[in-house]
């Protein structure tokens, strides 16, 4: 009998397991396949959390593996957290996702359970105010419900720690060591709703946190004045993509005065099918295809997407030359946001002191010529939000050794301020729409703004290329993959010499002509890079959430042609290497 097998009968027979369950378990008893798919490993607890399609099984999203992630949380919390930490407590909030209210509730019955206090989000709320709120209540950690841009039928559980960024080292690794620790789910702990909340272990909040995360938010708004004068002249046409979004992004510009904000309808109300989308993801531009159609109809300047639980900002802008509308990628957007902070805090005098500007490791290089031309301190760090987050926490502990100003990833994500430690697509949106009337008021589109970046910092361009192999035959052939390219790196890459290799899993780096070695000064990551000439670039890098390995890429040309002719070349000496 194999080791699935063994689980499965396991989960059939054990009375820990209810009914519905088992249930589920036996209309799959004769598909080998699926038993194996469903019980073949753990679902596994990564450096964020978990993230899985929902089902019964080991291997998949349910109750069950939530609670046992949460023991393993609160046992940690425990051991490591401090003598005050059970009172600080856990702040926990959701998406629209299938199950995420319940998901919620179990992660909060499971950290009563263990004695540690959990602070609920009464409705579904985006991930950066969960971020947020953790901070103003003082929590050891926090949760956040969802599995962000994933296809319908998954779902997750991010875990961020005492700063308000999802756990880094050494945090993420003990968390996984305690959770891993846990063989018995009759190990696992939980309880009454009814008896937590008389026991004052599980409190609910909603308007108070939203009120104060308003505040937060408005603070970053550098012309006030603009926008109260182009507030009747500038169009909005917003999606939240059946998200968290909808809320706290219409309350931001009304509050702000934007007069002009459409709101796409079929896509307003929390659905967790994405009934109108086949991927809810800003980077598919087949998902703006209702926002474009309400854009030509108000004859919009900008259309904006939030992802379901609104830590990802996707736009597309109006060319005043074609009168169509220009898609811009996560990296376009941040510099777009990025510039326009930067050169108006120094224009206004509102730079702090020795300012901090910080992207990944595939991230465009245009965003160290920004930092570069605003003299900005630039740290590159690992690809995730919260390596940028942790950078703030470092400043903090270094007695504001610097101030962060901005931060970006290339997927989409940017923070502008410190209020949440992860990115934050409510506070992107405000931010474009401030920088959206800033450039009406002068006769500019956003994508004239864009243009004038380029023509300021060199025709930059990005690209990727994902292939996506599944279940346990698909996660051998891409550590296969990564071992090929870790043990014999290219010396070329089509047209390209590769200057350096980084291998971010040995912390190493080799300069390709000299043979030199070096060290690449950040934690440990399966990841590949390749430093090509003429400030071109690629990476290999596995997905930590898809059955995916990525290659991102980048190139710089002399104009928008000559990039997406490079970039095309690019891709394809990227394709023929990985073969």
């Amino acid at each position: 009998m194999s080791e699935a097998t063994k689980q499965f009968e396991y989960w059939l027979n054990d009375d820990y397991f209810d009914q519905e369950t088992k249930n589920e378990l036996l209309a799959i008893r004769n598909n080998e396949a699926e038993v194996e798919d469903r019980f073949y490993r753990e679902l596994e607890f990564g450096t964020g959390g978990l993230r899985g399609v929902i089902g019964a099984g080991t291997n998949r999203m349910n109750k069950y593996t939530v609670r046992k992630a949460t023991q393993g949380l609160a046992n940690y919390i425990k051991k490591n957290g401090g003598p005050n930490a059970a009172k600080m407590g856990v702040a926990i909030s959701y998406d629209c996702r299938k199950f995420s209210p319940e998901f919620a509730d179990e992660t909060a019955l499971c950290l009563a359970a263990n004695g540690i206090k959990a602070y609920v989000s009464d409705i579904l709320r985006p991930t950066p105010e969960l971020s947020f709120a953790l901070r103003e209540f003082g929590c050891i950690a926090g949760v956040m419900v969802t599995a962000s841009h994933n296809p319908p039928e998954y779902n997750g559980y991010k875990v961020y720690w005492q700063d308000g960024a999802q756990v880094t080292p050494p945090h993420d690794t003990g968390i996984i060591s305690e959770v891993v620790a846990i063989t018995d789910y009759h190990e696992v702990k939980t309880m009454s709703k009814e008896d937590a909340i008389a026991q004052g272990l599980y409190v609910s909040f909603g308007q108070e946190i939203d009120d104060k995360y308003m505040v937060e938010l408005k603070k970053q708004i550098i012309h006030k004045d603009v926008i109260d004068e182009m507030a009747e002249k500038f169009t909005i046409v917003y999606t939240p993509f059946h998200g968290t979004g909808n809320l706290p992004v219409r309350r931001v510009l009304k509050e702000l005065g934007f007069k002009n904000v459409f709101v796409v309808p079929e896509q307003e109300e929390p659905d967790p099918e994405f009934t109108t989308l086949d991927y809810p993801n800003p980077e598919d531009p087949k998902a703006f295809e209702l926002a474009l159609k309400l854009a030509k109809e108000k004859d919009a300047d900008i259309v904006l997407a939030t992802d379901p639980d609104a830590d990802r900002l996707g736009i597309y802008a109006k060319d005043l030359k074609t009168g169509e509308y220009v898609p811009f990628t996560g990296n376009m957007s941040g510099m777009l946001i990025g510039e326009y902070i930067l050169r108006e805090r120094k224009a206004t005098g509102t730079m702090p002191e020795r300012p901090a500007f910080v992207t990944t490791i595939v991230t465009t290089n245009m965003a160290k010529a920004i930092a570069d031309a605003y003299n900005l301190h630039y740290i590159e760090v690992l690809t995730g939000f919260k390596y940028i987050g942790e950078q703030i926490k470092l400043f903090e502990e270094n007695g504001q050794s610097y101030n962060y100003v901005f931060g970006l990833e290339e997927s989409y994500g940017c923070l502008a301020g410190t209020h949440a430690r992860d990115k934050d697509a409510v506070v992107a949106v405000m931010m474009l729409c401030e920088l959206a009337a800033f450039y009406k008021k002068q006769g500019k589109s956003v994508w004239d703004a864009m243009i004038d970046i380029y023509e300021k910092y060199g025709y930059y361009k990005e690209g990727q290329y994902s292939i996506t192999m599944k279940g346990k035959e698909g996660a051998e052939q891409i550590a296969a993959l990564m071992d090929r390219l870790r043990s014999n790196p290219p010396k070329e890459v089509g047209a390209w010499k590769v200057l350096e290799f980084r291998d971010y899993k040995t912390g190493k780096t080799v300069n390709m002509a000299t043979g030199a070695e070096g060290t690449t000064g950040l934690p440990v990551s399966n990841v590949l890079y390749f430093a090509l000439d003429n400030d071109a670039w690629c990476c290999a890098r596995p997905s930590g959430t898809e059955p995916k390995i990525k290659f991102y890429m980048g190139v710089k040309g002399k104009d928008l042609a000559d990039a997406a002719k490079l970039q095309d070349e690019l891709t394809t000496a990227v394709k023929a290497i990985v073969g």
